[in-house]
């Protein structure tokens, strides 16, 4: 199936507790343009794929968010670890610590728990393929945004990184694309 490396894509070394960091980078884990999402969405995709090759990008890529989504849970371990139940008040995360203390629920950055409502499976590649990325892009627009919300140096890396993983991912679904196009020219489905 896979072989999983037990580290991080990309590593996660936050110096300093930022609790508003945390909540609004959140969004990534459980919001609808989240890490999450995009993994679920892509690896259910994949089974109405045409091509081998457009499965395979599927099955890669949502591979690899589920580990953006590890990524972005070590941030918001990382940026919260050691608060108190008074600060993570202050912070606007009560309501979490209140149901799930200190672990990770996938949410957004309003408390807003995940739904899968949030995953588009039409079952036609070609809307599929431009869902993903039109997807990609939301994603990116989101990292730039919390780029834009922050001063810390390693925050803005691994922010930056994962942006630069968006990109990737948005030219690979434009490929598969093309693939998909080409096979249907050829087999005239649509």
């Amino acid at each position: 199936m896979w072989i999983y490396e037990k580290t991080l894509e990309y590593p996660v070394n936050l110096k300093c507790r930022d609790l508003r960091m945390a909540k609004v980078i959140m969004t990534q884990l459980g919001g609808p343009n989240g890490e999450l999402a995009a993994a679920l969405r892509y690896l259910q995709q994949r089974y109405t794929m045409p091509t081998g090759k457009s499965k395979g990008l599927l099955t890669d890529i949502g591979t690899e968010e589920l580990a953006h989504v590890e990524i972005i849970s070590s941030m918001i371990y990382q940026l919260t670890d050691g608060a108190t139940p008074e600060e993570l008040k202050a912070a606007g995360m009560d309501t979490n610590y209140a149901q799930f203390g200190h672990g990770l629920q996938p949410t957004d950055s309003n408390g807003v728990p995940f739904t899968t409502a949030y995953i588009n499976v039409f079952s036609d590649p070609v809307t599929d393929l431009h869902e993903n990325m039109a997807a990609e892009q939301k994603a990116l627009a989101t990292y730039y945004q919390l780029i834009n919300l922050t001063d810390d140096p390693d925050i803005k890396d691994v922010l930056s990184f994962l942006g630069q993983r968006e990109i990737t991912h948005y030219q690979r679904f434009g490929e598969a694309l093309m693939d998909v196009y080409d096979f249907t020219e050829c087999k005239k489905i649509f």
